[in-house]
């Protein structure tokens, strides 16, 4: 995906990332540079709800009990 650089240095974040990371008008973005020299876009305080569906959910309830197993054998 390509996109040009105005005169302000703004770029249009095409549409298809803009899905992927689930941005829009208003959020925040960080630029990171990495040492290699490739930038990274990053969401800034994303809110949890974003996380919403990216898991599937479990073929039945979690106890407490099966939660507290599962950290204790971490």
């Amino acid at each position: 995906m390509i996109t040009t650089i105005t005169s302000k240095g703004q770029v249009t974040i095409p549409k298809a990332v803009r899905d992927l990371l689930k941005v829009k008008a208003g959020d925040q973005v960080d630029f990171t540079i990495d040492k290699d020299g490739s930038v990274r876009l990053l969401v800034v305080g994303a809110s949890i709800s974003r996380l919403k569906g990216m898991a599937p959910k479990p073929e039945k309830p979690v106890t407490i009990a099966e939660m507290q197993t599962a950290i204790e054998a971490e």
